[in-house]
């Protein structure tokens, strides 16, 4: 049975195929050959791909990334579609599961919002249902930079707490779009915001959350 994360990524390798090495994305700078060396460096390249959270270390990640974004774009996207070698922690089921399904999901949409013209996949309750039960493990960890309190709410009325403080702000939204917004996406997120207008200015123009 195919997993979350194995329908994910090909999905994601079909859209880069699709738009191209030269196409926009939501992440500053990257163009859709950047955003897949960074795939690629980041399940094949261990020894670079610490810089992604260690300040120390990015200078060598930028470096192997230059690599990976020089080879050629087919090469690129087949070394996305194959995955991880056996070697890598991400080449095993259950963590391939845990770090890839919100991985290539918000990718995916780094290519498909950066377009001028897009709507929300339909996603089944089954995949709205992993994704909430993601976000509710990682919340106060990409959450932890917001300038507001700030509560996530599915439309269903389960809530789960970012990051506490005052004034608080209430977003609410299906959990696919809540993990773009926690995510750093929040211009492209389809989600209301409810609190005082100031915290929701903030909370919506701030860079700190996600990693």
């Amino acid at each position: 049975m195919s997993t979350h994360a194995k329908r994910e990524r090909l999905l994601f390798a079909d859209l880069l195929e699709t738009a191209g090495p030269e196409a926009p994305t939501l992440c500053d700078g990257w163009t859709t050959r950047d955003l897949a060396a960074h795939v690629v460096v980041r399940e094949r390249r261990p020894d670079a791909a610490g810089g992604i959270i260690i300040k120390q270390l990015a200078p060598r990640l930028d470096r192997v990334m230059e690599e990976f974004a020089a080879k050629p774009y087919e090469e690129l996207i087949q070394l996305v579609r194959t995955g991880p070698p056996r070697f890598s922690p991400f080449s095993l089921k259950q963590i391939d599961e845990v770090s890839n399904t919100i991985e290539f999901y918000v990718h995916t949409e780094d290519i498909r919002r950066a377009r001028p013209e897009w709507s929300p996949r339909e996603l089944d309750h089954v995949f709205q249902d992993a994704l909430w039960s993601r976000l509710e493990r990682t919340a106060r960890l990409m959450g932890r930079g917001a300038p507001t309190g700030l509560v996530l709410r599915r439309p269903d009325g389960q809530t789960v707490v970012a990051h506490r403080g005052a004034p608080v702000v209430t977003v609410t939204g299906e959990p696919s779009e809540l993990l773009l917004f926690l995510y750093g996406r929040q211009q492209v997120a389809d989600v209301e915001l409810d609190g005082e207008k100031e915290a929701i200015a903030k909370l919506h123009e701030t860079k700190q959350l996600g990693l």
